[in-house]
């Protein structure tokens, strides 16, 4: 996708954005969560030092002692986002709705409209400060499309940017370069206790391989063409090979204690989404709300990019 399509896409993907992470947070319960800048309560028995004014008449009512309620501010983490948007991003087969360009997208202002509500703040790695403004999604959306086709944003790995110790990642990618590459460039990242969560975005045609007969196959990064006489015979070694590949991200995860997630653009982008959330709360991160309960009625919606991996390459398809 050009920068500039890119750009006069991102207005209506803010908006999916915000109505998935709406619908997420609908069908998720649990206690609020104050944010920075607000307050959470907790209460103590009266003392002989203590300001009449202070006391809660509420809580006191339920007990034979007088009780003060008094503040306690909560730090705020910090989620470093990283949307892949590579040329092989832009791949969208005749199966998906979307591109996986757009369904990365999506995600990232999904998971940082959801993290800014429970209070967190979230930055673009690489490219952005961390902030916790209730237009922080928005701002991110504005800096993918002043930046958007520059790096650290197209390039097909995370950046290797310093993280802050003890802060977190989401970093959302078909994942189809090299394992050894793929793994480098997350050891990097991971130091300093780094919490990561792995997202990786597929059209379901890269799952499936669905070509018949004479296909030529495209590389988006670079434009080698590779033209296969009968795509069909392809189709079960390519499965294994995509597989062993999968196995392999799953491992780097697991080593560095990261999660992993898979997700297809001909689903919903509700999905991912309340498995992340899943994920990041069990890390301590916080959310407009807790449990989830229930995905029926979660919308399906969001955009996508994609790339079939032939050889070592992260490739399209045209029949």
């Amino acid at each position: 996708m050009e920068a500039h399509q890119l750009a006069d896409r991102l207005p209506d993907l803010l908006i999916d954005a915000q109505r998935i992470a709406a619908t997420v947070a609908h069908g998720i319960h649990g206690r609020r969560r104050a944010g920075p800048g607000e307050t959470f309560w907790q209460f103590r028995q009266l003392q002989a030092t203590d300001d009449a004014q202070l006391i809660d008449w509420r809580r006191s009512a339920s007990s034979d002692h007088l009780y003060v309620r008094e503040r306690e501010w909560e730090a705020a983490h910090t989620m470093w986002l990283w949307p892949d948007l590579s040329a092989s991003m832009a791949f969208r087969s005749h199966l998906a709705p979307v591109s996986k360009t757009e369904r990365a997208i999506v995600l990232m202002l999904a998971a940082a409209e959801l993290l800014v509500r429970g209070g967190e703040r979230v930055g673009l790695l690489g490219l952005t400060q961390p902030t916790a403004s209730r237009r922080a999604t928005a701002k991110l959306a504005e800096a993918i499309a002043q930046h958007g086709d520059e790096p650290p944003l197209t390039g097909s790995l995370p950046p290797e940017a310093r993280i802050s110790r003890f802060s977190g990642a989401i970093l959302i990618s078909d994942f189809l370069d090299p394992l050894p590459d793929i793994r480098a460039r997350l050891e990097g990242l991971a130091g300093n206790g780094v919490s990561g969560h792995l997202v990786q975005v597929l059209d379901p045609a890269e799952e499936t391989l669905p070509y018949d007969g004479r296909t030529e196959f495209l590389a988006p990064e670079g434009g080698t063409r590779w033209v296969a006489d009968r795509a069909e015979s392809l189709r079960e070694a390519y499965r294994q090979r995509l597989e062993a590949h999968r196995a392999g991200l799953a491992e780097i995860a697991h080593r560095l204690g990261w999660t992993f997630l898979v997700h297809h653009t001909d689903r919903s982008a509700s999905e991912p989404l309340l498995a992340l959330i899943m994920h990041l709360s069990a890390g301590g991160y916080r959310w407009q709300s807790g449990i989830a309960t229930s995905m029926r009625g979660a919308e399906a919606d969001g955009t996508s990019k994609a790339g079939i991996a032939v050889d070592g390459m992260k490739v399209g398809a045209r029949p």
